[in-house]
């Protein structure tokens, strides 16, 4: 694939796009030869471009000069740049400005953004179809969202009508974050919690909050000193009989290449075989993959005693 023909699918995958965020190239789903290392995303008016390996200068030059020309042409004022390969240097806006409160839509809920930050944004637009399900399923729920981040899934659940959600994640700021979330979509604080702990370490202390009806695990794929899914995601499912009431729905998610949906199937199968496997959620079609067992797994079991 060459320029000019990513040129042609962002105007084709543009033609719809509203306020909410849309995916217009993923080159990180191996799809696309050679731009394995590109993503660009569109976030109302913003045109937001990641990079995750270094270009040849001359390459680079010719794909910016591409995407200004786009969006000339198109309904974006905003390009900005992030390099993720290079750690601790920020994005450059290289058209237009950002507004200093800046949020991605997503069905309707806001979240918001730092895509000044070159790693993450505080937004994972490929868990949206974990998100829509919870929001389906958290009526008259207690939620469980262990790892939260900055807390979207319990935006969905407290839209969706849950009765109370737990928030745990050993990061502070992301649950300030958290907060500032609810509020900026006006929902209810009061049936909401943030707790900052290590999870590996607090199993006590989440279980007196208990029992929950639906729970969220949500991992990183490997954070030095706090989690190593391919060793730890064991330690939480051992503990799910303890914190899940009867009935319990779990969405276990997983985005590490290496492992397959298979290898939580068989970790539920041998530490808690009372929570059978009912699916595997489909991903975002806009996050296709050339192969969907190294792509994002978001599998749902349900207690059965």
């Amino acid at each position: 694939m060459n320029i000019p023909e990513i040129q042609t699918l962002l105007q084709e995958n543009s033609k719809d796009t509203t306020n909410e965020f849309k995916r217009l190239f993923h080159g990180r789903g191996g799809l696309y030869e050679g731009w394995n290392f590109l993503t660009v995303d569109s976030m109302d008016r913003v045109l937001s471009v990641a990079l995750y390996s270094q270009m040849q200068d001359a390459l680079e030059a010719k794909l910016i000069e591409m995407l200004k020309n786009f969006i000339v042409k198109s309904r974006y004022a905003v390009l900005v740049l992030q390099r993720r390969y290079l750690q601790g240097t920020p994005s450059e806006i290289i058209v237009g400005e950002l507004e200093k409160e800046l949020f991605v839509v997503e069905n309707g809920l806001k979240i918001k953004l730092n895509l000044l930050s070159n790693q993450n944004s505080g937004y994972f637009p490929d868990m949206k179809n974990g998100r829509k399900f919870i929001k389906e399923n958290a009526q008259e729920k207690n939620v469980l969202n262990l790892f939260s981040y900055t807390c979207a899934f319990s935006l969905f659940a407290i839209e969706g009508g849950a009765l109370s959600v737990l928030n745990v994640d050993m990061n502070k700021s992301a649950l300030t974050r958290g907060r500032e979330n609810h509020r900026l979509n006006n929902l209810d604080t009061k049936k909401v919690s943030f707790l900052p702990y290590n999870i590996l370490k607090s199993f006590s202390g989440i279980r007196k909050k208990g029992p929950f009806d639906l729970i969220i695990i949500d991992p990183p794929t490997f954070q030095k000193g706090s989690f190593e899914a391919s060793k730890d995601y064991t330690k939480i499912i051992q503990k799910l009989p303890q914190l899940a009431s009867e009935n319990a729905i779990i969405l276990a998610c997983l985005n590490a290449p290496d492992l397959d949906a298979h290898f939580l199937i068989e970790l539920f199968k041998e530490f808690a075989p009372d929570f059978k496997f009912l699916d595997r959620l489909d991903n975002v079609a806009e996050f296709a993959s050339a192969d969907e067992d190294k792509s994002l797994k978001n599998l749902v079991f349900k207690r059965d005693i």
